[in-house]
């Protein structure tokens, strides 16, 4: 009954315009509002700047501060697949996130691929101050972010500890 009383004061294309504009004047704004950078600061994908290391192994993006001075940093690493990094240790304990593929960790001073467990994408790794381990990527580019702080050293296993 209401609907044809509705249909009596309004014909049915008049309240789909009517529908459509108090949708589209509910609908967020396509332009984006600006915020004080100082306040909160983000990059978007299209803004990490990727870097390749001189081994061609992997690409290396900072997040935040320097890595090689003292103070906090954040790194975002992406292995390449086949590419893992040798026996070795860091003077700081630093803290990783997966974010995507499947990383492989051992620990020792024997490089050994096949003795590794695999973190999967989600999972929090703690590399401890002055422990010997290895890392990377088997069969997919696996992506991880690194967290610490500076200077951010590697030292081969087998040297003074």
């Amino acid at each position: 009954m209401l609907g044809s009383a509705v249909e009596e004061v309004a014909p049915p294309m008049t309240m789909l315009a009517l529908a459509l504009l108090v949708v589209a004047l509910a609908a967020p704004s396509a332009q984006a509002a600006d915020i004080d950078r100082t306040s909160v600061d983000f990059k978007t994908p299209s803004d990490i700047a990727w870097v390749r290391n001189a081994a061609g192994t992997n690409e290396q993006a900072v997040l935040f501060g320097d890595p090689s001075k003292p103070g906090p940093y954040v790194v975002r690493i992406k292995w390449f697949p086949g590419n893992m990094s040798r026996p070795h240790f860091h003077p700081n304990d630093r803290f990783f996130v997966v974010v995507s593929g499947t990383w492989w960790m051992g620990t020792g001073e024997t490089f050994d691929p096949e003795r590794t467990v695999p973190a999967p994408a989600g999972s929090y790794v703690i590399h401890y101050r002055g422990k010997v381990h290895y890392d990377g990527a088997k069969t997919e580019e696996t992506i991880i972010q690194v967290w610490g702080m500076g200077p951010a050293t590697s030292t081969p296993a087998g040297k003074k500890q």
